[in-house]
């Protein structure tokens, strides 16, 4: 859609910015706000109780995602500052572009990280056009800028409040809001849609994957009770064999740790750790880490009830608490098994088997594995079903990729019309009664 533009502009002085409506001004944000007014003393009572919010909770989209309960005597040293209705938070460190958010109404004794800045906005700046303004390109660009650190790139409170913003009337703050608030509104809506055509991708190939290692291809087939609770019927030619028939263990360990490190994860199956966003510490020397070969099956012994389950396709080492399997014969292709492990009919099956008091303390040790009894197609039918599924779902893939490169556009269009917006660049005074 084509926006207006405004008849006059003047040069805003900001170098990041360029030409403003005539009428508008800029002004540094600690002359129409002030900043982290309210925070906890050292001396706060160990008894007084908070709803605490980290950066990581907050999102620039959705706002404050999660809200902690605490005693201030549990809480962190970096739960000090307090929020009021109209303030603003914006986190100061790396992760500002996603962690801005305007506070409406909200709960008592509701306390932040310090690695926010709480912006109140004084007579003449509308809070919600702070928080449009505030994560506009131009301003983003002077924060980024202006931070110092190698790890944690950060800009402290008073450089923050030196910036400059662009403000234009009061009135007309509020009519950007509106425009805003609408058109946001109306991208999320299409955002929401599309990421529920994702979901439903996702449940079909779900579906497809587990009806594939459980049931065949061949619809016409004369099925037989396989005798197994979690598999239900299956092909009457198929065989079934505990897992101890088709897998032997293996405990053969690392000399050097110098092999690739690999993860097991219920959402990729075996990766290279390098590969993977983790932050968990990891040992100096993987000398003594399990070796496992290409074809071997892989468990997350702590994890195997969440479905971290797989098979690796190529040699490495993994943790020692892991637990690794080799196929005893090649009558077995190991893709099939790789899907038929990490369907929630066969994670149910891990439940089941598993030692441990609580859900999240469940282990599943070899023994017990080795009692699970597994379908066994004959082998060309395996490769059949791995081909049709590799098939099938990459279909699925390349409608998931179009889909996410929809949503993608459809967030930077959000982006650049608040920018476009809260800089004058559009005229929105006559849009909002659209």
């Amino acid at each position: 859609m084509n926006w207006r533009a405004y008849p006059r502009y003047k040069d805003s002085g900001i170098k990041w910015m360029g030409e403003i409506p005539e009428h508008w001004e800029t002004r540094r944000l600690k002359y129409v706000s002030s900043y982290n007014d309210d925070v906890l003393s050292e001396n706060t009572d160990p008894d007084f109780e908070m709803l605490y919010v980290d950066i990581s909770s907050v999102d620039s989209i959705s706002g404050i995602q999660k809200k902690e309960p605490m005693r201030f005597e549990n809480a962190p040293s970096r739960a000090r500052r307090q929020v009021r209705n109209g303030d603003v938070i914006i986190s100061t460190v790396r992760t500002y572009l996603r962690a801005i958010a305007p506070i409406a109404e909200p709960e008592v004794n509701l306390t932040i990280s310090t690695g926010f800045a709480v912006i109140r906005p004084k007579k003449g700046l509308d809070s919600s056009f702070a928080s449009y303004a505030l994560r506009a390109p131009y301003f983003v660009d002077s924060v980024v800028a202006r931070s110092v650190g190698v790890s944690y790139p950060a800009i402290n409170a008073t450089d923050f409040v030196n910036l400059r913003v662009v403000l234009p009337p009061l009135l007309e703050q509020r009519a950007i809001v509106a425009f805003l608030d609408r058109e946001s509104a109306r991208i999320d809506a299409l955002i929401e849609k599309k990421q529920k055509q994702i979901e439903l991708l996702q449940e079909k190939r779900t579906a497809l994957v587990s009806h594939a290692v459980t049931k065949g291809l061949d619809p016409n087939v004369k099925m037989k009770d396989s005798g197994v609770e979690w598999l239900g019927d299956i092909p009457e030619h198929w065989r079934i064999n505990k897992a101890k028939v088709l897998f032997k263990e293996i405990n053969e360990r690392s000399t050097s740790g110098e092999e690739e490190l690999l993860t097991v994860s219920h959402i990729t199956g075996v990766t290279r750790r390098s590969e993977k966003n983790v932050t968990m510490f990891l040992a100096e020397s993987l000398e003594g880490y399990k070796r496992c070969e290409s074809r071997d099956l892989v468990i997350n012994t702590m994890w195997a009830w969440m479905g971290a389950v797989g098979i690796a396709f190529e040699p490495g080492i993994v943790s020692p608490s892991y637990n690794v399997y080799r196929l005893r014969t090649s009558d077995y292709e190991p893709l099939f098994y790789d899907y038929l492990f990490r369907t929630s009919r066969f994670v149910s099956e891990v439940i089941r088997h598993s030692k441990g008091v609580w859900t999240s303390r469940l282990r599943l040790y070899p023994e017990e594995f080795f009692e699970i009894r597994l379908p066994c197609p004959p082998l060309l039918e395996q490769r059949n079903i791995v081909n049709a599924i590799e098939r099938e779902t990459g279909k699925y893939m390349v409608l998931q990729q179009r889909i996410e490169q929809s949503i993608d556009k459809l967030r930077e269009y959000r982006t650049a019309l608040i920018s476009a917006a809260v800089t004058g660049k559009i005229d929105v005074r006559k849009e909002i009664a659209a």
